[in-house]
C-alpha cells in the first residue's frame, strides 16, 4: 500500500488545488455540501459587478449576453453529465426544477398518475412530489414511496415516473443508473434522477443511459457558491412537454409580451422567470476549472481518496470498529464516506473545532466529503488521525460540543 506522501506525489490532479482559496488552518472535507471558492469565481464576480453591471448597466443584457446564460451554462454543465447540447438548463433551484420535471413527466405519461419515489430520498424531493399530488388531486397524481431495495420487486407498469437519487445523501451509496433506468423503461415509465451528490465527480452518462430527466444543484462538487442555481436536464425526445410554471423567459417571443403563453422550442421552454446573472456567472466561472480534466480522472481520484480514508480507518485500532454506512465496493460509492457514530453530533463539532470540516446528518451520521479538485491525501490522513484522537480521549463530551448549530 502506498504511503500518504507517495499518493500525493503521484496525484496527477494535485495541481488543481492551487486554483482554490483554502484556509491553511482547515482541512475542508465538506464539498458534498458546499464547494470551495475558486480564484476563477472571485475574478468573475469582480468582473460582472464592477464592469458588466457597473459600467454597462441594463445594456449588459445585450453587450454581455446575460439572457443566454441559462443555456450557455447549461451546455457546459451538460458536457460533464453526458448530455447533448440543448438538453440542459442552469436555472432556478433543484426544488423548482424537480417540480417542473415531475409535472412534465405526468403530462407525457398520461393517463398514468403514479410517482414512485424512494422512502429515504432527500426530503425536498418527496415534499415536492407530495405537493404536486395535492395540487393535482388523487385522480391525476399519486405518490408511492418505497425502500430502494424494494424497487426490483415493485410493479412499475402503472408508474408514470420513478424519481431517485444517483447518490444517497445519507450513506453516500451510488446507484446503478444504467441498470435501474433500463428496468424502469422496460415497464413503460420515465426516470428522473437527482444528481445533487454526483454532478462533478461521477459521470451519469445521461444520453448513453437513455435518462429521461435529471435535476441537480451547482453549489456542491461544482463549486458554484452558496445558493447557486440548480440545473434541469430534459432529453430532447421529451421537449414537447409543457413547462408547468410558464413564464416570459420560456415564451417563443419573450419581448412580444403576448397575453397568452406560447412555448419556445427546445429546452428554453422550461425557463420561467429572469435568472440571477451574478449567480449564473459564478457557476460559469466555477465550471472553467473542469476544463481539460476528464470526469473519469476526477472519479478515479475521488475513489482513491475514499479508499485511503477507509484503509486508514481500518488500520487504526481506535477507528477500525466504527460503522461505515458507505459501500466498500468502489462502483457503489459516491464521493463521501458516512460513518455512524452514537455521539455523532458532538464528534462532528469536535472535528470542526480541530480544523477538520465535516457535517452531520440525523440521527447519528458524520459525513466526510472528498472533492478530487482540491482535496489531498494528506488531508484524508489528518481527518482519520484527528477522529481517532477525539474518540480515544472522548473530548467530544465537553459541553461546548453539545450545543446545536442551526446548520449541521
Amino acid at each position: 500500500m502506498k504511503t500518504t506522501e507517495q499518493l500525493d506525489r503521484d496525484d496527477t490532479l494535485g495541481f488543481l488545488r492551487q486554483l482554490y482559496d483554502l484556509p491553511n488552518d482547515k482541512c475542508y472535507l465538506d464539498g458534498n455540501s458546499l464547494g470551495a471558492l475558486s480564484h476563477s469565481v472571485k475574478a468573475a464576480m469582480e468582473e460582472v459587478v464592477n464592469r458588466e453591471w457597473g459600467e454597462s448597466l441594463i445594456g449588459g443584457w445585450n453587450s454581455h449576453g446575460w439572457l443566454e446564460l441559462p443555456l450557455r451554462v447549461g451546455d457546459k454543465l451538460g458536457a460533464l453529465l453526458g448530455a447533448s447540447a440543448g438538453e440542459t438548463l442552469c436555472c432556478d433551484n433543484l426544488s423548482i426544477n424537480l417540480f417542473k420535471a415531475l409535472a412534465a413527466a405526468l403530462e407525457l405519461q398520461a393517463p398514468r398518475k403514479k410517482i414512485i419515489t424512494e422512502a429515504t430520498h432527500f426530503s425536498t424531493d418527496n415534499y415536492i412530489g407530495e405537493g404536486l399530488a395535492r395540487l393535482l388531486g388523487p385522480d391525476r397524481c399519486e405518490v408511492v414511496a418505497i425502500p430502494l431495495n424494494d424497487l426490483d420487486t415493485t410493479d412499475l407498469h402503472e408508474a408514470a415516473v420513478v424519481s431517485l437519487a444517483h447518490v444517497d445523501f445519507r450513506t453516500g451509496a451510488c446507484r446503478d443508473i444504467a441498470g435501474i433506468t433500463k428496468r424502469v423503461h422496460n415497464a413503460g415509465a420515465l426516470v428522473l434522477w437527482d444528481l445533487a451528490h454526483s454532478a462533478g465527480v461521477i459521470d451519469p452518462g445521461l444520453n448513453a443511459n437513455q435518462v429521461d430527466m435529471a435535476v441537480g444543484c451547482t453549489y456542491k462538487f461544482l463549486n458554484g457558491g452558496p445558493g447557486a442555481p440548480g440545473f434541469l436536464y430534459v432529453a430532447e425526445r421529451h421537449h414537447q412537454a409543457m413547462n408547468p410554471i410558464p413564464g416570459w423567459m420560456g415564451h417563443a417571443d419573450l419581448f412580444a409580451f403576448e397575453s397568452s403563453y406560447r412555448p419556445a422550442t427546445g429546452i428554453r421552454r422550461f425557463l420561467t422567470g429572469t435568472q440571477s446573472v451574478i449567480s449564473m456567472k459564478a457557476v460559469h466561472a466555477a465550471l472553467k476549472d473542469f476544463d481539460g480534466v476528464s470526469i473519469d480522472a476526477l472519479r478515479a481520484k475521488s475513489l482513491a481518496l475514499s479508499d485511503h480514508f477507509l484503509s486508514l480507518l481500518d488500520h487504526n485500532p481506535v477507528t477500525r470498529d466504527v460503522t461505515c454506512l458507505t459501500p466498500r465496493n468502489p462502483s457503489q460509492r459516491g464521493s463521501q464516506i458516512s460513518l455512524r457514530l452514537p455521539m455523532g453530533y458532538p464528534i462532528s463539532q469536535a472535528l470542526i473545532a480541530r480544523g477538520i470540516i465535516v457535517d452531520f446528518r440525523e440521527p447519528d451520521i458524520v459525513r466526510f466529503g472528498f472533492s478530487p479538485l482540491y482535496n489531498s491525501f494528506a488531508e484524508v490522513q489528518s481527518a482519520v488521525t484527528t477522529l481517532a484522537d477525539i474518540l480515544r480521549t472522548e473530548c467530544y463530551r465537553d459541553a461546548r460540543y453539545q450545543q446545536r448549530q442551526t446548520v449541521t
